[in-house]
């Protein structure tokens, strides 16, 4: 082969991976345009990636970010009360992963709640909690969670991502690759945040990152205050046919440039291009609230987008209305090292009515039978006391789950009397996730990405569908 031919040969391959490139994002860009016109072949593929009858069209996750105790919440433990102020046993501690209470004497300490059964169902919910209480019949309660990290922001990434090392693709990144989108006009994966209490840690970005995946499937962070997006409007003298024309011309320059060098992401970026002109209409009206009648927003606890989160449980339902895949709010505040039996109830007013109401909403909008709602953190607290509170613990906790194929009114799992291993029908972060992914119609082990020579999936390498909470 001469060096001539050779050359011509890779620059016809080039031209034809790039003009291909090219073409791809054309295609993606004109079915934003007209949104109907490639539904067929979507649908096609999305099929295609089912592995089972999918259950759940969306999901709501209510983060607790910082670690709520799972002994002052969903988790009543007797025992706990009656050995209060005794020594932990060492049988049960030596040789554990502890965070701050290593060399430390371990005192128990009793719940710092009352707990009473609720529902026909009967679960046990803790007292600071008398609005979820009302949806008992509702949730499933999981109290046999594990985790491997014990420190806040590595139990985030490995909540988040299946796995401790970052950089690595999020839930909701791995869904929307999986199934795309249902909304034409707003990001697949939408992310909120509001705060109260006395300690709240900052919540990285990475934590909503697209990793490796292809950067449309990045989580986009919403403002809880003002326009949920910066610059949604545009300045002064611009009007949408100028904004059409920017566009326009953004695309033809992004296409010329992407035929010298064949950057793949340059498709995505014509798309969010796209994605953000149409954001421009959908986002003012999305955090309009006016239209919400008064009942409702008296349910949530909200007057309209005034941080709160109250207000981004209501804007999860909009959100969710709209057909966005993924909805997360990171409510920060749970890290209680001390002054438990204070904060705890304070935290827990800041989202108890709420979390209620979105489940309530959704139910009797015929919405909850395919909406996933998760709530819970990344971790527990220890039953031992660190001053008047509890350290991180990650050897059993509790979340709860609702609708989206989830059975409702069940305890699944339970762990030892003193609340410290998870020892009943054991459900690590990767079974989450497995399970979440199974109820979307995916099988866990075959969504995969290629990247530097090996297939990586959200469970890495583990996880099992936990099929006894499946209706």
């Amino acid at each position: 082969m001469t060096e001539e031919f050779a050359h011509q040969l890779l620059s016809t391959r080039r031209q034809f991976l790039s003009r291909s490139a090219a073409g791809i994002g054309s295609l993606a860009l004109g079915s934003l345009l007209t949104p109907n016109a490639l539904a067929n072949e979507k649908n096609s593929i999305i099929q295609n990636a089912l592995q089972y009858a999918p259950k759940a069209k969306r999901v709501i996750y209510l983060y607790m970010a910082g670690g709520p105790s799972h002994l002052e919440s969903f988790d009543y433990k007797p025992e706990l009360e009656r050995m209060d102020g005794k020594l932990m046993p060492k049988s049960m501690t030596e040789g554990e992963e502890l965070a701050q209470l290593q060399g430390a004497d371990l005192w128990i300490m009793g719940p710092q709640a009352k707990f009473a059964r609720y529902g026909q169902s009967q679960q046990e919910i803790s007292s600071v909690f008398p609005k979820i209480a009302e949806v008992a019949d509702d949730i499933c309660i999981i109290r046999s969670m594990k985790t491997d990290q014990i420190n806040h922001d590595p139990a985030h990434t490995f909540m988040n991502t299946g796995t401790s090392i970052s950089g690595r693709p999020s839930m909701g990144s791995w869904l929307t690759y999986g199934l795309g989108s249902e909304s034409e006009n707003l990001p697949g994966f939408v992310v909120l945040s509001s705060n109260t209490g006395a300690v709240s840690q900052p919540i990285s970005a990475r934590q909503w990152h697209s990793g490796f995946l292809p950067s449309k499937h990045q989580g986009v962070e919403f403002r809880s205050l003002g326009d949920p997006v910066l610059y949604i409007q545009n300045p002064d003298g611009v009007s949408q046919k100028v904004q059409r024309d920017v566009i326009d011309a953004v695309q033809e320059l992004s296409k010329l440039r992407n035929d010298i060098v064949d950057e793949p992401e340059i498709a995505t970026r014509l798309s969010q291009y796209e994605m953000a002109f149409q954001m421009q209409t959908s986002v003012p009206e999305l955090a309009d609230f006016s239209s919400e009648p008064d009942h409702i927003l008296e349910m949530y606890g909200t007057k309209g987008a005034d941080g709160s989160f109250a207000a981004n449980c209501l804007m999860a339902r909009r959100l969710a209305e709209r057909g966005v895949r993924f909805t997360q709010i990171y409510h920060r505040g749970w890290d209680h090292h001390a002054r438990i039996k204070s904060l705890m109830p304070a935290q827990a007013k800041s989202v108890d009515q709420a979390s209620a109401a979105l489940i309530k909403d959704l139910k009797q909008n015929g919405m909850l039978d395919d909406t996933l709602v998760i709530w819970g953190g990344e971790f527990g607290r220890t039953p031992m006391a660190q001053s008047d509170g509890r350290d991180h613990h990650i050897n059993g906790f509790s979340i709860w789950m609702a609708g989206g194929g989830i059975k409702g009114g069940i305890t699944h799992g339970a762990t030892d009397d003193l609340g410290y291993n998870a020892v009943e029908d054991v459900v690590h972060v990767n079974d989450l996730h497995a399970t979440i992914l199974r109820l979307f119609g995916l099988n866990h082990e075959k969504l995969t990405y290629r990247y530097q020579g090996r297939d990586f999936r959200l469970t890495d390498v583990a996880g099992n569908v936990v099929s006894k909470i499946l209706a």
